[in-house]
């Protein structure tokens, strides 16, 4: 293994600079956000940290991580979700500079709270908590506590409720393992108790009560809903590829993707126990796979009702390729959070279901420093002067953008037989074929295929940005009083296309490191390959949820009705000459897990659209459909949800 150190920290020894005694940390100015609304900064206080940098508004690593507080505790709650009569424990363990015994040096939180940190690990190497001999922590996953431990942060991680070293039973998303979190950082500022593993009561006496909570995932969801509950002393969180409402993850306008995912989730990551069997057989008896509705248990685990409580402020990132969370996720909690005013910034990289950490791993590491230096110590360093949002428009080319998405609105693109961008009159049938795979889908589009009906565009005369969410309305008959359907949206033409990441035997160093807790990580390439297509984008809905997921409504047969098929949100720049091809089928048996109903549909042409955010340029319609020759090289393949590396 080839070792690149980089950005290994050089330690200045804190002895010779001075460690007087800090209560806060310095004020940032008031700054507007996209719509010229001012943006609250962290609280006014006095003093300057000896951590901090006046020059360059920057902490910077003075302190010696070798020295640095190793502490494990259980914070209280009033929860016994594993009915044993006793209130549930969280275990939380923390490293912090030295100096915060040593001097009373009173610095902020950064949180990674976690259902994996036992049975599965973090990271793309899989890291697990290790502990002494004591049961003290020593190896905390990532590289967080690496990096900001040195420059006066204490790192945190939560072990929530049902899970790791922690007592109770999880509930996949729900009000307790929110609350375990919310138990913690209540503890952090002081409105909460916790002890020691022997008994002994323990205060955080070390911090100033700020934290910033961030993760990939599992624990990016859980930065999501802690935000959505408004609890004070949560400063920001930096959601990574995470999960804005679980029905959202576990199924598509009623259409799910897989049968009985809740169980199976809270069985991997939490305890073996006859009572947390009990409390996931709940979750299967309650996730209404059979229906598909929107019920009151789905609504504990939306977080975008919530979105009006949140006080903390958003650095989110996600992978414009990631069908594990997929695209809506993001765009919706996005779009929420901006009509409550709260501050944000985004990240949009090519890839699917990866943390930027891995794919623009300097440029990340020195923005989270500038965002949590800004939202978390109050230092004035112009992050919030930024752009908003930064795109990967082709493998690791980024653009900057001053707001996301580019356009609030759609332009209609009519469709007609076998053509995209032209009125059409009368309509076409499509009957379920759910043996057809997305492979026989996209090839020969401009056959005519059973089970699909496919419209294609006129070469692009110049390129087109999507940027948004595109949408399908179509107007249908049924012969069934509902249906799956699925829509696909393709772009034909020659390209080099991202494909995914692959781990080389090179690492860099991202902070410091010592025997047990080393600060570096394997690097990533980046995986691209010659095709002649690509999917922009995919979206599936049961045709009697399209007016309401939670009251849904019978077709019925022989009368026409509007569906709305939304399309995961997309930027992409689609150059000139490109054809654009969207493909309606019915059920789709390989990305989801349909309720099959061998339906047979009429789609009104006149009443049928492709809607698209575009910021310029059209879509023609082609004079005449030309044959597209398209080789399948690597067949498309869904992420399996119950397959635990996604």
């Amino acid at each position: 293994m080839t070792t690149v150190r980089a950005r290994v920290t050089i330690l200045v020894s804190s002895t010779v600079l001075s460690l007087a005694t800090v209560t806060g940390t310095a004020a940032a100015a008031p700054l507007p956000d996209d719509s010229g609304t001012p943006v609250a900064p962290p609280p006014a206080v006095t003093g300057v940290p000896p951590y901090v940098d006046q020059a360059t508004h920057s902490t910077e690593p003075i302190y010696d991580y070798a020295s640095a507080v190793r502490e494990s505790v259980y914070v209280d709650t009033t929860m016994d979700t594993d009915s044993d009569g006793k209130d549930d424990v969280i275990a939380v363990d923390i490293v912090r500079p030295s100096e915060t015994e040593l001097t009373g040096l009173r610095i902020p939180v950064i949180m990674d709270a976690s259902p994996y940190y036992s049975c599965c690990g973090r990271g793309n190497e899989s890291e697990k908590k290790t502990y002494d001999e004591n049961g003290v922590i020593q190896k905390m996953p990532l590289y967080y506590d690496n990096y900001f431990v040195p420059r006066g942060y204490a790192v945190v991680g939560v072990d929530i409720v049902g899970t790791g070293r922690s007592s109770g039973c999880g509930d996949v998303g729900g009000k307790d393992e929110i609350d375990s979190v919310v138990a913690v950082i209540n503890w952090l500022n002081g409105r909460n108790s916790a002890h020691t593993a022997d008994g002994q009561p323990v205060s955080a006496t070390w911090t100033n009560g700020a934290v910033g909570m961030i993760g990939k995932s599992y624990d990016g969801t859980l930065a999501n809903g802690v935000a959505a509950t408004g609890v004070r002393g949560l400063k920001t969180i930096v959601p990574i590829s995470a999960i804005s409402s679980w029905y959202d993850y576990t199924r598509s306008g009623g259409v799910p993707y897989s049968d009985d995912y809740m169980p199976w989730l809270g069985g991997y990551v939490g305890h073996d126990s006859p009572a947390c069997e009990a409390v996931r057989g709940d979750l299967g008896d309650n996730d209404d796979d059979d229906t598909g509705d929107y019920t009151k248990f789905w609504a504990e685990r939306d977080y975008l009702k919530d979105a009006g409580k949140v006080k903390a402020s958003v650095f989110m990132t996600h992978g414009l390729s990631d069908y594990n969370v997929q695209t809506n996720h993001f765009s919706q909690w996005w779009a929420a959070l901006g009509k409550n005013n709260v501050p944000r910034k985004l990240w949009l990289g090519l890839e699917d279901h990866v943390d930027p950490f891995e794919f623009r791993r300097d440029a990340w590491v020195d923005e989270l420093h500038k965002w949590f230096d800004y939202w978390l110590q109050g230092l004035p360093n112009g992050v919030m002067k930024e752009p908003m949002a930064s795109v990967e428009t082709a493998p690791d080319v980024w653009r900057d953008y001053k707001t996301w998405p580019a356009v609030n609105h759609s332009i209609p693109v009519p469709l007609s037989s076998g053509k995209l961008g032209a009125l059409g009159k009368g309509s076409v049938t499509v009957t379920d074929d759910p043996d057809l795979t997305e492979d026989d889908i996209v090839a020969d589009p401009s056959e005519v295929i059973a089970g699909r009906q496919m419209f294609l565009s006129a070469p692009l005369p110049r390129s087109i940005r999507i940027s948004g969410t595109p949408t399908v309305t179509l107007k249908i008959k049924s012969d069934s009083i509902t249906t799956p359907v699925t829509a696909r949206l393709i772009e034909y033409g020659e390209a080099e296309r991202y494909t995914g990441v692959r781990r080389t035997d090179d690492s860099t160093c991202e902070g410091s490191s010592v025997d047990y807790d080393d600060s570096c990580y394997f690097t990533v390439d980046k995986l691209t390959e010659q095709s002649d297509h690509g999917i922009v984008g995919r979206g599936w809905i049961d045709a009697a949820h399209s007016a309401s997921l939670s009251m849904p409504t019978p077709l019925t047969p022989g009368q026409w009705t509007t569906v709305n098929v939304p399309l995961r949100a997309q930027d992409e720049v689609i150059p000139k000459g490109r054809i654009l091809g969207l493909a309606v089928t019915l059920s789709d048996t390989e990305w989801t897990t349909p309720n099959d109903t061998g339906a047979t549909i009429d789609i009104d042409l006149a009443g049928s659209t492709l809607n698209l955010p575009l910021t310029t340029g059209k879509v023609p319609a082609p004079a005449k459909v030309q044959p597209i020759d398209v080789d399948i090289k690597t067949p498309s393949q869904r992420p399996d949800l119950h397959d635990p590396t996604h």
